[in-house]
């Protein structure tokens, strides 16, 4: 839904606080607000303050430009007649948010009233009047044929315990369990989510232990909680989403989809996150081509070569056929076949080859073992097993990544998007309000990093090179582009950023790793994710002495983390859905390298593009471009 003059909203305890804040901001988009609150003077106040937003909007209009409606939401029929009575002014309804909410100021153990300052008063303002505006609100959307988006508000509270209120705990939570249970509306056109803020400034956080919330790192900005709720109004995509907003980690859906995966019944099945294909088109033959690691050397083109293999069927019992459609092509190709990765004496290394090389790809399911659940001819998946540049793949099921499509897009968020969603996670740490830098923004995984930093309220840096790139990153809403080939990097951080960078998601390594790493502010995260500048060259990977890193990082408590893909495995899937709802929504661009490498015998070619340092975005090989089907229709 997108928001414009013309819609209305009904905003519960709307006269001060959270609520006060959404009435005025929804006034700043032109949308005409009806106030239900139990304080008269405060809610003719901001009535006031939402008439003079919404006058740019409406001049000459006749209607109202805002509405207080004095009401206590517990009783029912009160509530019931302010609903109608928005509906009579403004002709109808589109948004309704519940933000009325009390505390618990007695222990619910000592209390035995049923009064004013009762439990089970806060009870009924928290939690049964929640359900009421909700049922009340779908009522109209009903009656009227129009759809319609219900803001339920919930709080941190209702995710984790609150020792000081738990009434108030207990209440939130039934508001987020009763908000999620609500997705089957959807397809009544009625959206119902819950928005779960930690603490805000307000009457009723400041009754909470200021030492407390100081912990959580302090009050969460109106504007976050603003932007938070818009989200949800406006995407189409949500229905029944749990947002959950914090200082220190800012957005979070809850729960995340491998929390999803505890309690759902048959999670491959009931996330419906693959698309079927027409399975009488997957032709398997007799034998199929791929490439293999034969000496190793860093030289790709020299390690490998194209080898012809008999398919055998029927497929091992836990294992699934995988038709290939595109590869992706990573800068550790080369480090791969060089034995980089294999922990052993050379002589060991040497006991692995061959073994088939590529990191990723995305195809179709094409047979499966008799023993593999939930998976079908037909789907569209993803893998990141070794073995991804070949025409067909043999692949353990449990490491079957469902996608929506097989397409070059989506195999960009695999190595590339996973690396820089889960980095920013679980290495730098990353909240909003951070200066974050990104190096070889450009690359596969730069562009996800960018976009991420971004959508987390972050200012962003990249470094690139050439004119085409900058051009790239601006257009994906990087703060400040620096190409190195016009601008010395070092003198532009020191200029710009005296106070130093938050976080800085390095992959380039050597005399960059140097520069970011002196860039680094006070408690600063540097997270590598690699070092493409030292991985080329005959003699291959030559690690570096950085002289002075210690005494570095402990004089301002900085932070320098590792990250290796294939050690968060366990977070594959769930930061893969992710990125796809982030793409599907259209936050998130995806940049696909256009230069074409077709069928097994480019691959050679394509990483050798990559090194060149002349690729921008994800470099992909259209293993078979010949296979073009339509997503079966049900």
């Amino acid at each position: 839904m997108k928001l414009k003059p013309g819609l209305s909203a009904i905003v519960t305890g709307g006269a001060n606080g959270i609520g006060k804040g959404l009435s005025l901001a929804l006034a700043r988009k032109g949308v005409l607000v009806t106030i239900i609150d139990f304080s008269e003077e405060k809610g003719k106040e901001t009535a006031l303050l939402i008439e003079e937003e919404n006058r740019k909007f409406y001049a000459g209009s006749q209607l109202p430009l805002a509405q207080f409606i004095r009401c206590d939401v517990t009783n029912t029929r009160d509530l019931a007649a302010a609903f109608q009575k928005h509906v009579q002014t403004y002709g109808g309804l589109d948004i309704c948010i519940t933000s009325a909410g009390i505390g618990c100021p007695i222990s619910f153990y000592k209390d035995e009233t049923d009064g004013e300052d009762s439990w089970r008063k806060t009870v009924r303002v928290n939690l049964i009047a929640v359900i009421d505006c909700t049922r009340i609100a779908i009522d109209i959307f009903q009656a009227s044929g129009r759809p319609g988006v219900i803001l339920n508000l919930g709080s941190a509270s209702g995710l984790y315990p609150m020792y000081a209120d738990p009434i108030y705990a207990a209440t939130k939570g039934g508001v987020v369990l009763f908000t999620r249970s609500l997705v089957p509306f959807k397809q009544k056109g009625i959206r119902v989510n819950v928005l779960c803020p930690e603490f805000v400034e307000t009457d009723l956080a400041s009754k909470v232990n200021q030492e407390f919330i100081k912990s959580t790192g302090g009050y969460i900005p109106i504007e976050m909680v603003v932007k938070g709720a818009f989200e949800l109004i406006t995407d189409e995509s949500k229905t029944g989403k749990c947002l959950w907003i914090t200082k220190r980690r800012g957005f979070e859906y809850w729960p995340t989809p491998e929390e999803e995966k505890k309690y759902l019944a048959n999670p491959r099945q009931s996330k419906s996150r693959s698309s079927s294909y027409n399975s009488s088109s997957l032709v398997i033959p007799q034998n199929f081509e791929k490439i293999v690691v034969h000496t190793l050397s860093h030289n790709f083109r020299r390690a490998t070569k194209i080898v012809r293999t008999h398919l055998s069927l029927p497929v091992q019992s836990q294992h699934v056929l995988v038709k290939i459609l595109h590869a992706g092509v990573n800068a550790s190709d080369v480090n791969f076949t060089s034995g980089r990765y294999f922990k052993s004496s050379d002589k060991e290394q040497l006991s692995h080859l061959p073994f088939d090389a590529g990191f990723e790809a995305v195809g179709l399911i094409a047979a499966i073992g008799d023993s593999v659940e939930g998976l079908k001819v037909g789907m569209a998946i993803a893998t990141m097993s070794f073995g991804g540049y070949a025409e067909f793949m043999l692949v353990p099921a449990k490491h079957i990544l469902l996608v929506p499509r097989p397409d070059p897009e989506v195999l960009a968020m695999l190595t590339s998007g996973l690396t820089a969603s889960i980095a920013f996670e679980k290495a730098a740490r990353m909240k909003s309000g951070k200066v974050v830098l990104v190096t070889a923004a450009a690359g596969g995984t730069g562009q996800f990093a960018v976009q991420l930093a971004k959508l987390a309220g972050n200012k962003v840096v990249a470094t690139c090179g050439g004119q085409k790139k900058a051009a790239m990153l601006k257009e994906l809403g990087v703060d400040r582009v620096i190409d190195y080939k016009t601008e010395d990097v070092k003198t532009v951080l020191k200029k710009e950023f005296p106070k130093g960078l938050d976080i800085v998601y390095e992959s380039v390594g050597g005399e960059m790793f140097n520069v970011c790493l002196n860039a680094l502010a006070m408690y600063g995260h540097l997270v590598v994710i690699g070092m493409i500048s030292q991985y080329q060259g005959e003699d291959g990977w030559k690690p570096l002495t950085y002289t002075g890193l210690c005494e570095k990082l402990l004089a301002k408590s900085q932070t320098v983390s590792g990250f290796f893909l294939v050690q968060y495995v366990h977070l594959w899937q769930e930061h893969l859905d992710r990125l796809f709802d982030l793409y599907s929504s259209g936050k998130l661009k995806v940049f696909v390298d256009p230069t074409k490498f077709v069928g097994i015998s480019a691959v050679a070619d394509a990483v050798e593009y990559l090194h060149s340092g002349k690729s921008i975005g994800k470099v992909v090989v259209s293993i078979d471009p010949t296979f073009h089907q339509q997503v079966a229709k049900l």
